[in-house]
């Protein structure tokens, strides 16, 4: 694994020391970068962080975290252009026995655009499609965040 998705609950549980999750997402983001991998993430996840971060936490951390990841070369951006957009759209409607946001169905495409496997996330519908997730849910009660990412 050379490369690791980070989803906004992933971001979120890192930015914000009193989440959970935030001692075993912090850990999971390290160890990866630690070890030369590639963080990735989409411009959908930034927007719905930078807002998430925002409303919980103010304006002056969201500030913070945009001038930690703005620039930074070990975080690979990925685009939602118009055909990983449909794509997504098609996968949105496809599952309806699942309530997954269309962030997650961005990430999802791109997952598997690029075949990445794993994500730093405290999010269950990433588990639902196959993906591994960090921190491991093993041996922690399974945590879904508030803002349905």
């Amino acid at each position: 694994m050379k490369a690791l998705f980070v989803d906004t609950a992933g971001w979120i549980a890192c930015a914000d020391g009193t989440d959970p999750a935030h001692a075993r997402c912090c850990a999971a983001r390290d160890a990866a970068l630690e070890a030369g991998q590639t963080l990735v993430t989409t411009d959908f996840v930034v927007d719905e962080t930078l807002t998430l971060i925002r409303l919980r936490l103010g304006l002056g951390a969201a500030k913070a975290w945009w001038q930690q990841i703005d620039g930074s070369p070990r975080l690979r951006w990925e685009r939602i252009d118009s055909d990983r957009f449909e794509k997504a759209r098609h996968m949105f409607f496809q599952y309806r026995d699942k309530d997954f946001s269309f962030t997650d169905c961005t990430s999802f495409v791109i997952m598997r655009d690029i075949r990445l496997t794993h994500a730093i996330t405290t999010d269950r519908h990433f588990r639902q499609m196959g993906f591994e997730v960090l921190p491991s849910a093993r041996g922690r009660a399974r945590r879904t965040p508030s803002h349905g990412s």
